[in-house]
């Protein structure tokens, strides 16, 4: 497959992608079966991979792990408020349950925290993988859950093996649907595996960061700012009701 897309323009599928997603919800709360709006979350479905494979890119490529870690837990702060208020949910965690409780930011920022700490040589193993089962209680609540944490983690050690993180892709988004199956909705978890359709954009990855230097500041903006107007949209259409399960 030709390498064709650059990281700007895949984070630009993303973005398209997680938009369509969040409005489906906005627009048509709860876990709708309608046919359009199965196939407006089956879209949605390519953004958390390309997330997963870019805080990866980020471990790797930045000068700095401690501002990048940093940044992402105060990204991932606003984040929650402004998650929190797009789909109706309260703004302190666990009050109504364990599931989608913050946005996937969370998790996000505690899996380039996790690289960061099991790349140190001073640590032994047993540490790290205590550690690794903490992160993972901590993210559990974030939307994608502790897959959010681990998926990245295994994409960075993978890194530069394709063909072993599209297994990553795979295992860990069967995780997430066989949690969403059982506990959840069996419809919605099986929807989860059209992460999938994430793999084949990422083949065509170049290794490329794209002409643009502003894409990674555009995206700390955009995230909360759509999600503000998600909630409102929310407001206008249905109320003060939660949205999203």
């Amino acid at each position: 497959m030709k390498k064709i897309l650059n990281a700007n323009q895949i984070k630009l599928i993303a973005i398209i992608a997680m938009t369509i997603d969040h409005l489906a919800w906005a627009i048509f709360p709860g876990l709708r079966t309608e046919w359009y709006v199965i196939a407006l979350h089956i879209i949605g479905r390519l953004t958390a991979p390309i997330m997963w494979f870019f805080i990866a890119e980020g471990c790797h490529y930045t000068r700095s792990m401690g501002k990048y870690v940093g940044r992402l837990f105060i990204f991932a702060l606003i984040s929650h408020f402004a998650y929190d208020f797009a789909f109706g949910i309260p703004f302190l965690p666990l009050s109504t349950g364990v599931f989608n409780q913050t946005s996937v930011m969370w998790s996000l920022a505690w899996a380039a925290a996790l690289v960061w700490i099991c790349r140190s040589e001073k640590l032994p193993q047993w540490v790290k993988l205590v550690i690794s089962v903490a992160v993972c209680v901590i993210a559990f609540p974030s939307d994608w859950s502790s897959i959010a944490v681990m998926c990245p983690f295994f994409l960075y050690a993978h890194r530069g093996k394709f063909k072993l993180q599209a297994i990553d892709i795979v295992l860990w988004s069967l995780v997430y649907a066989l949690v969403y199956f059982f506990f959840l909705d069996k419809l919605y978890g099986a929807l989860q595996m059209f992460t999938f359709l994430t793999i084949p954009i990422l083949a065509m990855y170049n290794g490329e960061r794209g002409k643009w230097k502003g894409m990674k500041w555009f995206f700390y903006i955009y995230y909360p700012a759509h999600l503000v107007v998600i909630g409102i949209i929310r407001l206008a259409l249905h109320g003060n009701i939660s949205t999203i399960f």
